[in-house]
């Protein structure tokens, strides 16, 4: 089988699952375009701010789009092949991530535009609601840890000396100057848009083509910005704290539009790269399809850690996050809610593609040793040369690289104003003062575990973060299940998929935990031992709540907010 047909067979069930069962999910919500959303009914120019479709789609798949479909992937086909990886992503974002963000942004909007968190406090009592907002919490801290320690490795490292240069490169140089740069850019466009007010079609004429400049001008500033890892980790933490408390229209929403087209020309680059070097020849398959059910190295049995090692290129708790924290309160009418919501998931199932592609297209050589975010860089570079020539080759690298950290880098930001929702939402504390300590919490405990575990501490962490992860989406689905229940509605189809990821993770957990237990137990699978247990006393004490509530007879509340 060849890799356009494989790409273009992916491309058709993304379509037909947007068409038809994303069309038979919304017409279960009734999405009204005349309801007055919490853009509108709570406007206050900082986080409740009505926003177009296509501006907000771009802004909400770069939060989404993160480190998660492009590692996960990446580690997934290189320990138990491509064909399991892609089967998973394909059937898992079409029938349950999409589905589930998409369900968690309707709930949140129906509810206020509260936190997943909220809804499920509403609907099964006080109790799972502070338990579920601790799960939040600490499935939060492991994706900005593991973010953090990614994004800063993609700022490290040494010279490159390359063939027909004519200046100094350092390649992780290259790409921190172009991620800055790229921050910098979304500031002035954020300031331009609010204070100018230029048609959209102008800015993005202006602002676009100098996102992807500032990736040639990193390539000749290399050598101007050089720091450690953990350097580089306490200044991402400093940015996210900035940028936690800094009005949407500043950097979110900007950056986000911005960071959203650069997913776009990843995209483009994958599939002209696919097609192209797949029907000319320059690219085959070279790794193999299945590695088998048990294989060495960690996490070697495929059910469960296939799954939870993908963790968002098919179903992601974090997205639940993001449309439950941001994004319901940018939705400017209901229906928009189908292609911010599911839309962007199914663009997140093809960014994960495009990333096992890079895997698939590389020799073991060429891969061993090697981390994901290299993996992808030089897989991106390889399907740019491919059509333009070798002698793009550092810019083309370069950019591959600033795509992968501008995902991570999003998510970190958007990370870390959630959790400084959760924390004000457990404390009952809105001001300004109560805003700027739960963001120093939210930023100094991952910046404590940095600085001491030192870089690299991500690897050790990701089987964790990508089941705690996933778990999350099956505790949100069991509030929407909840809450469907209360108004009468059906549920079955959010039922299934909360059964089947809870199962999966549930599992994960306990494995981790045995292996914690074991002598020969590293530290890191020591502290993922009790992270573990923490994690699934919550989530039990959840689904036992949960299932009572949809066992119950009693009629629904009279309070309850409609589908």
């Amino acid at each position: 089988m060849s890799l356009p047909l494989i790409a273009g067979v992916f491309l058709v069930v993304l379509a037909l699952g947007y068409r038809f069962y994303g069309g038979f999910i919304a017409r279960q919500f009734r999405l009204d375009s005349g309801a007055v959303t919490p853009a509108h009914a709570k406007s206050d120019g900082v986080d409740f701010v009505p926003t177009r479709p296509f501006y907000l789609l771009g802004q909400h798949f770069s939060a989404i789009a993160a480190a998660g479909p492009i590692a996960g992937p990446i580690l997934a086909a290189q320990q138990f092949g491509w064909l399991p990886a892609l089967l998973w992503i394909a059937v898992g974002s079409v029938f349950i991530g999409a589905m589930h963000d998409f369900a968690t942004l309707v709930a949140s909007i129906r509810h206020g535009a509260v936190s997943i968190a909220e809804v499920v406090r509403s609907h099964l009592g006080p109790t799972a609601g502070l338990a579920m907002l601790a799960f939040i919490w600490v499935a939060l801290v492991y994706v900005i840890v593991a973010f953090t320690d990614a994004t800063a490795a993609t700022f490290v490292s040494g010279d490159a000396e390359l063939e027909g240069l004519t200046f100094r490169f350092n390649p992780g140089g290259a790409v921190a100057f172009a991620s800055i740069a790229y921050l910098l850019l979304a500031v002035v466009m954020g300031l331009v848009d609010r204070w100018l007010k230029p048609p959209l079609w102008l800015q993005t004429l202006i602002f676009v083509p100098a996102t992807l400049g500032v990736v040639y001008l990193g390539t000749r500033m290399s050598t101007l910005l050089v720091l450690d890892a953990r350097g580089w980790s306490a200044l991402i933490l400093a940015y996210c704290f900035v940028a936690s408390l800094t009005p949407v229209w500043v950097l979110l929403q900007p950056r986000g539009y911005l960071g959203g087209f650069v997913l776009y020309a990843a995209l483009a680059v994958g599939v002209v790269g696919i097609f192209y070097g797949g029907l000319s020849g320059e690219l085959s398959i070279q790794q193999p399809a299945f590695s088998g059910f048990n294989v060495p190295g960690p996490g070697g049995a495929l059910f469960p850690f296939l799954f939870v090692t993908i963790a968002c290129g098919a179903c992601s708790g974090f997205h639940g996050l993001v449309c439950s924290g941001t994004t319901s309160k940018q939705i400017d009418k209901e229906p928009h809610c189908k292609p911010v919501g599911y839309g962007a998931m199914l663009l997140e199932g093809f960014v994960a593609v495009i990333a096992l592609a890079t895997v698939m297209v590389a020799t073991k050589a060429e891969l061993t040793g090697k981390a994901p975010g290299a993996v992808y860089g030089a897989g991106l570079g390889r399907f740019i040369v491919t059509v333009l020539g070798k002698e793009y080759l550092v810019i083309a690298t370069t950019f591959g690289a600033m795509a992968f950290s501008t995902f991570v880098f999003d998510t970190l930001d958007v990370s870390t104003r959630l959790g400084r929702y959760i924390l004000q939402e457990l404390s009952g504390k809105k001001g300004k003062g109560a805003a700027m300590v739960a963001t120093a919490v939210t930023c100094g405990v991952p910046l404590a575990f940095v600085l001491l575990a030192g870089s690299g501490a991500w690897r050790s962490f990701w089987t964790l973060f990508g089941t705690s992860n996933q778990l999350l989406a099956s505790l949100s689905l069991l509030g929407v299940c909840v809450w469907l229940k209360s108004t009468g509605r059906p549920y079955v189809y959010a039922l299934v998929p909360m059964m089947f990821v809870g199962a999966v993770t549930l599992t994960s957990l306990v494995l981790l935990v045995r292996e914690a237990l074991s002598p020969a137990s590293s530290a890191a699978s020591r502290v993922n031992g009790v992270v573990a247990v923490v994690l699934l006393a919550l989530a039990l004490s959840l689904f036992a709540a949960g299932s009572r509530a949809l066992r119950s007879r009693r009629h629904p509340p009279a309070a309850a907010p409609a589908v």
